[in-house]
């Protein structure tokens, strides 16, 4: 049986954020993944952005988590030399109501703790995007995106260099915490079986499959799962735009917003759509939604303008007609089992946050007791 100090399921931005940190505190580390690459999940299927901190209830795991983790990501960038641009983001009300709905947003950023924001009118939002149609706008300075893959290869680069092991193709078959240690067995090419003192669940959309697979683990301490579908739509062309444009919020996301890569192209989503299985199929017709959704605040959208993309799968705890969750990260007090954490809900601002999250869990299961 191979023994090990710590096993890390799911080599998506935040399982391998998790293994850097226990890595870096001094723990012998494997990372497990079924995939044939990293970040194949949720990871490689959302907006790329940097998100400031807006939106999260204070004093939730999501707002503190990602304004300590955006600080950490443009710093880690930096120092890496991971590509990504701080290009700002307008939250655009079209309304008088939406104009309420914007301020309460400041109010609730400013409560979070979130640095270079504005309220503007009318005549500033012209000046910065005359196409923008709005009666006043958020402006968050810090918002930015990240190329997303180069993203992790540096936190699998970080890991590695500190003795982390990365093995894809291997998904876990079982595991048991009933003892002191914790047993697993694995599949893949080879079957193999593992024994470790720390079994940390990051795996995603997969998380509630994982922690079925642990036998002696209360399915109490499991959370609902539900999935919100969102699509994406590129464009033929260039987006008349120097910032990222949202919507004012809606209960069920961000709404349809523009956001546009590392290279200038454009693509307007996601939308929210619940679904009961994973499937990334973008419907054609869901593109009359995002005209009519996208022309409320850019009414020069052209005819034709838009094409089907890319569609992810957003993991949460909370489902239709209930408030948006927070990340759920169950330690070793809640799972009831010194050796097993789980993750679960981390999307968006999973990536954004995905430094702070490795921390986090780190200084869950050791606190100071390993550098």
């Amino acid at each position: 049986m191979f023994k090990i100090e710590a096993v890390v399921v799911g080599a998506g931005v935040v399982g391998l954020s998790i293994a850097r940190a226990l890595a870096a505190r001094g723990l012998e580390v494997l990372v497990l993944d079924s995939e044939r690459g990293i970040g194949r999940g949720v990871s490689s299927r959302n907006s790329e952005v940097i998100h400031a901190g807006l939106y999260y209830p204070p004093k939730s795991l999501k707002a503190r988590l990602c304004v300590e983790g955006r600080r950490a990501l443009y710093q880690y960038c930096a120092e890496r030399g991971v590509p990504h641009r701080r290009c700002g983001k307008l939250v655009i009300a079209t309304t008088p109501d939406e104009d309420t709905a914007v301020e309460a947003l400041y109010e609730r950023a400013q409560g979070n703790g979130v640095e270079d924001i504005a309220l503007i009118g009318r005549p500033r939002l012209e000046a910065l995007e005359l196409e923008v149609q709005g009666t006043s706008a958020l402006i968050s300075k810090t918002t930015g995106i990240v190329d997303g893959h180069a993203l992790m290869l540096s936190l699998q680069g970080d890991a590695e260099a500190a003795g982390t092991t990365v093995q894809l193709q291997t998904p876990l078959i079982e595991a048991n915490v009933n003892g002191a240690a914790v047993v697993l067995r694995t599949g893949g090419t080879e079957f193999a079986e593992i024994e470790t003192g720390l079994l940390v669940n990051a795996a995603g959309l997969q998380a509630w499959d994982v922690s079925l697979h642990v036998q002696g683990l209360d399915p109490a301490t499991i959370p609902p799962r539900h999935l919100t579908k969102g699509s994406y739509f590129s464009m033929s062309g260039r987006a008349p735009f120097s910032h990222l444009i949202y919507p004012v919020p809606m209960a069920s996301g961000l709404g349809i917003h523009l956001t546009f890569d590392l290279g200038g192209a454009a693509r307007f989503g996601p939308d929210a759509e619940w679904v009961d299985e994973i499937d990334y199929d973008v419907d054609p017709k869901r593109g009359d939604a995002f005209y009519a959704a996208i022309r409320r605040y850019w009414p020069g959208l052209p005819d034709g303008a838009l094409v089907p993309d890319y569609a992810g799968i957003r993991p949460r705890v909370a489902g239709p007609g209930e408030p948006t969750g927070d990340f759920v990260i169950r330690g070793p007090k809640a799972t009831g089992h010194k050796g097993y954490v789980a993750l679960y809900g981390i999307d968006s601002p999973g990536l954004t946050a995905s430094l702070a999250i490795g921390d986090y869990v780190a200084d869950l299961v050791l606190g100071g007791q390993r550098q």
